[in-house]
């Protein structure tokens, strides 16, 4: 186990390339199990979560070869079915085997999916859409048990309590490629990564239209192929490090992005004090001004994500004034608050909304990372408070983030990994 060591205080300057986005690999590298031909995926980042899936999808029958963005799915076996807990409880997205199993062997049985504790996370909604499409699901022992004689077109709402789920849209819609007939989802969601496993799962053969909208249709067919695809650009890592120009007062030229995919980020990070000039399409930089107070909510895409909330936090707690952040997404998903506070900060969480006022500075304190974005937002608060920092349990980082810490050396930041 290891934590990282940052001496805070220096401004990053320099250029860093976005790595793929680990939350359209994950589903677009379970797809790979609709078809027992190779597939080949570049621009897929090494992370543990991606290593998670790898060893996954090599239970399932898989043989799969790695390196440098590289990754080649072939098939050995075609007569399993069962996801084990001791791999699925180390990351949610394993529940995106679920439908294309189901969909492909007519039997999938899925333990109950692990991941960050950013509050509560149901799975109702992947098993209602693959009840419509025609499975029988029994819950026993912490396993989802999904079997169907066939899967059939159906019309299927996805909506739930707190809006569109991803996961679950891409659930249905691998399982629906290949039923009979025509699935409608609507209430899907419209993240771009629901876009990129669309434009892949059409390279194979399927017959997908509207993905990117709320309202997707998928003609079944009878099987798919062997496809080739690049994954997108990590969205998240780009507004990451929009948040650590903004909080060292840097100069960072982020390339290998896609602009569009946050232009919602770049106008709130603009409004927060962070000058963001766009290059082109796939190019930024982000400028460190003056940091500024901010309201925002968190929602479903195009709109701020929650998985920036954290960094966004980190950002404002120094700003002059009071900045209010209400989660729409995951109520629960504060406990960064309380690390950030150890540092200086002045935050105050009321039911869903985070009210941040502003301190003078930041300083260096012995934190720990309890999610993903969380450790996200405590290392861009560490880049920038006075004195040394100390965060532990990077292990959750290391989940969603490719060489962080060589990246932010590259810019002139002081951080190290050391044993924990």
């Amino acid at each position: 186990m290891y934590k990282y060591i940052i001496k805070g205080e220096k401004s990053l300057k320099g250029e860093v390339k976005i790595s793929g986005a680990k939350n359209a690999s994950l589903p677009i590298m379970a797809a790979s199990l609709l078809t027992n031909e190779k597939i080949v995926l570049h621009n897929v980042p090494d992370l543990m979560d991606i290593r998670t899936m790898i060893l996954l999808l090599e239970y399932l029958g898989k043989k799969i070869e790695f390196s440098n963005g590289r990754l080649v799915i072939e098939e050995i076996r075609d007569d399993l079915y069962e996801a084990p807990y001791d791999i699925v409880r180390k990351m949610r997205a394993s529940i995106a085997v679920l439908g294309p199993l189901l969909a492909r062997k007519r039997r999938a049985k899925v333990s109950f999916p692990g991941g960050c504790a950013i509050g509560p996370r149901p799975i109702d909604i992947h098993i209602r859409g693959m009840k419509a499409l025609g499975a029988e699901i029994e819950i026993e022992h912490g396993y989802i048990d999904a079997v169907a004689k066939e899967l059939t077109g159906k019309t299927i709402n996805l909506l739930g309590t707190n809006g569109p789920s991803v996961l679950a849209t891409e659930n249905v819609m691998m399982a629906a490629t290949l039923a009979n007939g025509l699935t409608i989802i609507e209430g899907a969601a419209c993240e771009p990564e629901v876009e990129d496993l669309a434009r892949f799962l059409n390279s194979m053969g399927a017959k997908i239209e509207g993905a990117g909208t709320p309202f997707i249709k998928i003609e079944g067919v009878k099987e798919l192929k062997s496809a080739e695809h690049r994954v997108i650009p990590d969205r998240i890592e780009a507004g990451t490090f929009i948040a650590m120009a903004g909080i060292t007062m840097g100069e960072i030229k982020i390339s290998d992005t896609n602009v569009k995919h946050i232009e919602y980020p770049i106008d709130v990070f603009s409004r927060a004090g962070v000058e963001v000039e766009i290059i082109n399409e796939s190019t930024i930089i982000a400028r460190g001004k003056k940091i500024k107070p901010i309201e925002v909510e968190t929602l479903p895409y195009p709109f701020f994500p929650t998985d920036l909330q954290s960094q966004l936090m980190a950002l404002v707690s120094t700003s002059d004034g009071i900045s209010i952040i209400t989660e729409k997404i995951f109520p629960d998903r504060f406990l960064h608050a309380a690390e950030l506070n150890r540092m200086g900060a002045d935050i105050k969480i009321d039911g869903a909304t985070a009210i941040i006022k502003g301190v003078e500075y930041l300083s260096g304190a012995s934190i720990m990372a309890s999610d993903l974005r969380a450790g996200a937002g405590l290392v861009i608060a560490a880049l920038a408070a006075r004195g040394e920092s100390e965060i532990l349990r990077i292990y959750h980082i290391d989940r969603g983030y490719e060489k962080l810490e060589e990246k932010i050396k590259s810019l002139g930041g002081e951080i190290e990994r050391v044993p924990q």
